[in-house]
């Protein structure tokens, strides 16, 4: 597979962690510099396996990365364009690839650096990818306002379904489920039945174009994020998908696009957390419930913050525009805080790749 070996080397980078209730504290950490993972701004990451993370960037790289051990296990190259988002399926070594391209391409860790698969059809760039839970079917979207439903095995295109002004943003699989969601630059949120491959719910329109959406683990909830500039129309909003339509809260606080939204593993206090990342360089993490803000890293530099990836309660992989990605710990910290219990977190960047 050709697995490369890092050299590490510490470099000192000025953070600034915030905390509810507490004023914004600037400390230096040293933070350990990796192998660059990519030449130039990412767009995407998100979770192979506990230790490994896929990423893709301007570079029209695909590249599989040990953050934990702090190397680089592959680069695929494929794609003609920058990549736009990478999708895995759970417990196996398949990776799903969009691009500018207009393909998708679907490559496997343990068979080599060539495509073993590719999926083509769309006529502008692709920003959504899913896979099925049995992962036997594959959902891509695009601006050209088509929604494809693709087998794997095959390659083909099984079901496709135009819909005006639905510029896909993003797309994601409802766990459990056959239903599906997806978040468009017309400002709604689409729900989709994989088996009619039409469109059950749309939730009401937005005041902005709707970036990014994730579905909680149990099904139950679905945040996104907005587009918007000076504080205005940058929130994420929880919505509850047994009741399609219906807002339960909104999360305020970035000044420029929310450009990502995130359910985090629940942490030993018990609290359902959602994270979000903005074009303003900040990441915030929520309590799901009361919308309260739980703490601010803000990552002076980085430019937008495009692309989250949990791991467990207390990992959490960032990509940036200009400083690669940020592998960020998060600590519940006891008798600090307002929150439950006493509870605040300390939220630091350990390393960055």
């Amino acid at each position: 597979m050709g697995k490369l070996q890092s050299k590490f080397r510490k470099r000192s980078q000025l953070y600034r962690a915030s905390q509810r209730g507490a004023a914004d504290n600037s400390t230096d950490s040293q933070v350990l510099q990796y192998e660059l993972a990519h030449q130039g701004s990412i767009n995407t990451v998100t979770n192979l396996s506990p230790d490994l993370c896929v990423s893709g960037g301007s570079d029209q790289a695909v590249v599989v990365y040990d953050w934990k051990q702090g190397r680089m296990c592959q680069s695929f190259q494929g794609h003609t364009r920058e990549v736009t988002k990478v999708q895995c399926y759970a417990g196996s070594t398949w990776i799903f690839s969009a691009s500018r391209d207009k393909s998708v391409l679907m490559w496997d860790l343990d068979q080599g650096d060539e495509p073993i698969q590719e999926f083509c059809g769309h006529e502008l760039v692709v920003n959504g990818l899913a896979v099925s839970p049995e992962g036997r079917k594959l959902c891509s979207g695009s601006r050209d306002n088509w929604m494809c439903l693709w087998d794997i095995e095959s390659g083909q295109c099984e079901q496709r379904l135009n819909i005006s002004r639905n510029l896909v943003t993003h797309v994601c699989w409802v766990p459990g489920s056959s239903s599906l969601v997806q978040s468009s630059e017309d400002k709604t949120i689409r729900v989709w039945d994989s088996r009619s491959w039409q469109v059950t719910n749309t939730f009401p329109a937005k005041q902005y174009i709707q970036t990014h959406c994730d579905v909680c683990p149990n099904g139950n909830y679905l945040v996104s994020s907005s587009n918007g500039f000076g504080g205005q129309g940058c929130e994420a909003t929880l919505w509850d998908l047994r009741q399609p339509g219906c807002k339960v809260v909104e999360y305020r606080g970035h000044i420029q696009t929310t450009a990502c939204c995130v359910f985090l593993p629940t942490g030993p206090s018990g609290i359902s957390r959602v994270a979000t990342s903005s074009h303003d360089g900040s990441l915030k993490i929520w309590d799901q419930n009361t919308a309260a803000c739980m703490g601010t890293l803000t990552l002076d530099g980085a430019g937008p913050l495009v692309s989250l990836a949990p791991s467990d309660p207390s990992s959490l992989l960032c990509a940036s525009f200009n400083a690669g990605i940020h592998f960020i710990q998060v600590d519940e910290v006891s008798g600090q805080g307002s929150g439950p219990g006493g509870s605040a977190l300390d939220i630091k960047v350990v390393a960055r790749f």
